[in-house]
């Protein structure tokens, strides 16, 4: 089934609030946790343009890259290391707004300025991480966290 999606404008906020019932959508009905997850990078991509949105899932003691948007990125990421390693680890949402401060860091592009990694749940049980990286530095905040721990409660 073909499906459009409808780019909002206005501040952030706004554009979130748009973006919620159209993923809602997306997810309603279908099962299958990938076409989920790539539908939800795809929507987040083409609405807020960000460098690299995508997912990183766990497998025993690493992160494996899943469906994401952009650039080729990191393939395994050990748990406890950089951002993604660290909110698999901590089981918290981080806000980095400058990337070169976070200490281990994985660069796995030397664009990506800002990041914001969030765990993810599905009935309930940490599967991985959302990873969204962008290329100016301060791109993320509290406005961010929020809805985006929205969208992924979709997935429970």
């Amino acid at each position: 089934m073909a499906e459009d999606l409808i780019i909002a404008t206005g501040n952030k906020e706004e554009k979130y609030k748009n973006l919620l019932p159209q993923i809602k959508g997306l997810l309603e009905g279908e099962k299958n946790l990938f076409a989920n997850l790539a539908n939800i990078t795809a929507a987040l991509k083409e609405q807020f343009n960000f460098f690299w949105v995508g997912f990183y899932l766990v497998d025993e003691n690493e992160l494996v890259l899943g469906p994401f948007q952009g650039p080729v990125a990191c393939t395994r990421i050990k748990k406890g290391r950089g951002v993604c390693g660290t909110s698999w680890e901590k089981n918290e949402t981080i806000i980095v707004p400058d990337v070169e401060t976070f200490p281990g860091h994985i660069a796995c592009s030397s664009l990506s300025k800002s990041e914001i990694v969030l765990p993810v749940y599905h009935t309930n049980n940490c599967i991985g991480v959302l990873d969204i990286d962008s290329d100016s530095y301060n791109s993320f905040d509290s406005i961010d966290a929020t809805y985006l721990r929205t969208i992924l409660d979709l997935l429970n």
